[in-house]
């Protein structure tokens, strides 16, 4: 989904400066800079390096994340304490590194001509509110990414910033492919109000540049999923 991202806003003519772990997508205006979204110097590296190139960043887009499960009481054994750990350290701590070091460089921004300075748009999950068994570790580092959002959209709003999160359902991404298989995946999709499939990467895109030219869309958690209501199990 970050993939879609960074090539939707560089079909828009944006500069984009791409955080990961590894090489994303080729486009004229899109820089990668291999970087641990948990790491304070790694991203402040990179944040520095795109300001440099193409000044601080008015769009700030979260999407890196894990999906790693197990059942507290699970057949090996109890939960794993450092898999809990490392889901939360990715998936929430490395959102709220990434965001709040965007937000020091951005308060300085110039203001645009209807006073705002720019927007950072998260991603959670619909387990954030639907968690199946085995997905501890997962929807309370989801869970915390919606709980967040309000608090960040009061206080970054007094200097033009505005906060939102996104919670997709099923998508085709590599994460959900290595972690539930296409039998596994047609009978969850059928709770789906409509359309009875999973998201196509693109259509994520298309909210979060909805989300970007709506200024009225702050403090929010928008669910992306057709309706669709995960099961216990």
């Amino acid at each position: 989904m970050g993939q879609a991202v960074c090539l939707a806003l560089a079909d828009l003519g944006i500069a984009v400066t791409a955080l990961d772990r590894q090489a994303g997508p080729c486009a004229a205006n899109v820089r990668h800079h291999t970087c641990d979204v948990t790491s304070p110097e790694q991203v402040a590296d990179a944040l520095s390096d795109a300001k440099g190139r193409w000044g601080a960043a008015r769009i700030v887009v979260n999407c890196a994340g894990i999906g790693k499960s197990a059942r507290v009481l699970g057949r090996g054994g109890v939960h794993d304490l450092a898999l809990f750990e490392n889901v939360m350290r990715i998936n929430l701590l490395g959102t709220f590194n990434v965001l709040r070091l965007a937000a020091e460089q951005m308060q300085h921004l110039p203001t645009l001509v209807n006073g705002d300075r720019g927007i950072i748009v998260n991603t959670a999950s619909i387990a954030a509110f639907d968690g199946q068994v085995g997905q501890a570790a997962y929807a309370a580092s989801k869970a915390g990414v919606v709980g967040m959002t309000l608090p960040l959209a009061r206080e970054l709003g007094r200097v033009g910033i505005r906060v939102v999160t996104i919670c997709p359902g099923l998508f085709k991404t590599p994460m959900v492919d290595a972690h539930v298989n296409d039998t596994v995946l047609d009978g969850l999709l059928t709770s789906a109000a409509w359309p009875p499939r999973a998201g196509d990467p693109r259509e994520f895109a298309d909210m979060v540049l909805a989300v970007i030219r709506n200024r009225m869309v702050n403090g929010e958690t928008i669910r992306l999923d057709g309706g669709l209501r995960m099961p216990a199990l």
